[in-house]
């Protein structure tokens, strides 16, 4: 088990807190943070720039050439896709959740995502 490294931090009338250097450092923290609840604790874990929106460029390039998008049209549908994936991975992680808290009903891959062709 790692060992458990701790800084008492203070906590503004916005509720904003400063996250310390030498974690901030360690952990590699970019520009986003990944903030939940796991019992009685808040955790704050660092997005990663080559994260889970990097993860689906690919395929989100593929599909756009697929329909014929070139150019300028191309960048900018890509653009506008790219921006959908965070948002819908956080409501399915969301969903998961609840599903695993009895809350919901589960989806399967095929619900989510379709059949493949």
């Amino acid at each position: 088990m790692s060992e458990v490294v701790q800084k008492r931090v203070s906590i503004s009338s916005k509720r904003q807190f400063t996250i310390p250097r030498k974690f901030f450092t360690e952990l590699d923290f970019g520009k986003d943070a990944l903030c939940y609840i796991q019992g009685t604790k808040l955790i704050v874990e660092p997005i990663k720039a080559a994260g889970t929106d990097s993860v689906f460029a690919e395929q989100i390039l593929e599909d756009l050439i697929h329909e014929g998008f070139e150019g300028k049209a191309l960048l900018a549908e890509f653009k506008a896709r790219q921006r959908k994936v965070r948002p819908a991975v956080e409501r399915m992680l969301d969903n998961a959740k609840s599903a695993a808290h009895g809350k919901s009903e589960y989806s399967t891959y095929d619900d989510v995502f379709g059949l493949e062709e």
